[in-house]
């Protein structure tokens, strides 16, 4: 009996093993394939492999920012957060040295109240849903069909709330209005027909878009302002407080117990260092996924700028104009094309794309019209980079045999909703999620990711906190049920 179980489990980690393989060779063949056809396609692939080397890492090292916040406020855990920092600080490290060199292809986004408010939602909605949006794409990989319940809400409800207008209209202060049409926007951008657009172009964008270098009166292209002024003052020093103050809270006392239970007494200074150091790299696993991850994000924008100026263009909606595909390329010319990791937009523009097809106009809009356009699927790189995502998850989890389909209860269904379009309202509103608000931004200097990230962590707390009452609520009616 032993041998035919052990038989069956080999026999199925060798499927494993070749569905993992045709996986990859069927991105292989669609890189290999395509770059035949025309070079400007290698653009693409870039997007492609990076967002394969992204879902291998987010599977291999469990990265979830919402189990981050969850672990730590629920039961006192900080191995995922540690790990999201030690990506962040390596992120941020390898980026300097891209900025300094003048290939960076990040730029800041607007630091304001907004900031907060929308990580406030998003944190909540992220522990609602039972995972963030980057990890919902990885666990989509993983055969789990809620996370893809929680991708398609916070899709929709971005393409919704990008475009929502009519009585929401009246809510919107006459100073936002006045400024939104003072921007000079094409004709075709109706702003005073959209509650967002007046919220985008007449509030976020009267803030400053400031990175530490500048705040410090240094360029960003400068060694100091990306060494001295985004990396070590922006970065380093608030990482390593946070961590310091995870260590003293949440690490420090089950370490000395830990110690204490193997006859070790360690005491000072050089004590705690030591202690903080081992926080840092209990979890190998997270550790190894945090380090690749970090090193990848930052090549990712060197090579995508490598490859502008080798091709002359600064957007890829040029790409898709020399090419034929032109469809849905935004007023300015251009579509999303972020340079570097990126999850929430070209899912809400799959969505975009869709409705636009069925008869709703989604380019009268800025998010869609004026700055990300809605180009089609099939042809859009940062597409190409989540569906890559979702395709390296699935390869590792293959390969170790983690792979297997979840199906969702209506109840764990119906809070993947409700998750993901908060998530997708919080999104909006702070003009983009966990990765792209907090993650990309802190690990470039930008003011604004750390504010959205206090913003998550505020709102992660509220979200356990509810969890917690719904689900002591849950069991008290269960036991009078059992008792009557």
């Amino acid at each position: 009996m032993a041998v035919a179980i052990t038989d069956q489990m080999n026999t199925k980690a060798n499927k494993n093993k070749l569905w993992a393989g045709v996986v990859l060779g069927f991105f292989a063949l669609v890189s290999v394939g395509t770059y035949a056809y025309n070079e400007y396609y290698i653009y693409l692939s870039v997007y492609l492999w990076f967002g394969m080397i992204y879902g291998m890492c987010l599977q291999y090292g469990r990265f979830c920012f919402s189990s981050a916040f969850r672990d730590l406020f629920a039961i006192g855990v900080p191995r995922m957060l540690v790990g999201i920092m030690i990506a962040t600080v390596l992120f941020g490290t390898i980026s300097a040295f891209v900025t300094a060199g003048g290939a960076s292809t990040f730029h800041a986004a607007p630091v304001g109240p907004h900031s907060v408010i929308a990580g406030i939602i998003f944190g909540i909605g992220m522990v609602i849903a039972g995972g963030c949006a980057s990890s919902s794409l990885y666990k989509t990989g993983e055969g789990n069909l809620n996370a893809l319940i929680v991708i398609l809400s916070i899709s929709i409800s971005q393409a919704v709330f990008a475009d929502v207008g009519g009585w929401t209209n009246n809510l919107v202060p006459e100073a936002w209005k006045q400024s939104a049409l003072e921007k000079g926007l094409p004709a075709v951008i109706t702003v005073e027909d959209g509650w967002f657009d007046q919220y985008l172009a007449g509030f976020v964008w009267n803030y400053p878009s400031l990175t530490y270098a500048e705040i410090l009166g240094q360029d960003n292209a400068s060694i100091a302002g990306a060494f001295l002024g985004n990396l070590l003052v922006g970065i380093l020093i608030p990482a390593g407080l946070l961590l310091a103050v995870v260590y003293v809270f949440f690490w420090r006392k089950g370490y000395h117990k830990k110690l204490a239970k193997q006859g070790i007494s360690r005491s000072g200074f050089k004590a705690e260092l030591v202690g903080y150091w081992c926080m840092i790299v209990e979890n190998k696993r997270t550790s190894i996924a945090g380090l690749v991850l970090g090193i990848a994000c930052a090549l990712h924008m060197l090579v995508i700028q490598g490859l502008r100026m080798k091709f002359g263009f600064k957007n890829a909606g040029t790409m898709l104009e020399r090419t034929g595909w032109d469809f849905g390329i935004s007023a300015q010319g251009t579509v999303f094309d972020p340079g570097y990791w990126y999850v929430t937009t070209q899912e809400a523009q799959w969505v975009g794309w869709v409705m636009q097809k069925l008869g709703w106009n989604n380019m009268d809009n800025i998010y869609f019209g004026y700055v990300n356009g809605i180009p089609n699927p099939a042809i859009n790189p940062a597409d190409w980079m989540s569906l890559a995502l979702i395709g390296g998850a699935a390869i590792i989890a293959l390969y170790h045999n983690e792979f297997k389909f979840k199906k969702p209860t209506w109840e764990t269904a119906i809070w993947s909703i409700i998750g993901g379009v908060l998530m997708g309202i919080g999104a909006r509103l702070g003009l983009g999620c966990n990765v792209g608000a907090f993650f990309v931004r802190v690990a470039n200097g930008d003011s604004s990711g750390w504010v959205f990230g206090l913003g998550m962590a505020a709102g992660a707390y509220l979200g356990v906190k509810f969890f917690n009452w719904w689900t002591e609520r849950k069991l008290a009616k269960e036991m009078d049920a059992c008792e009557f």
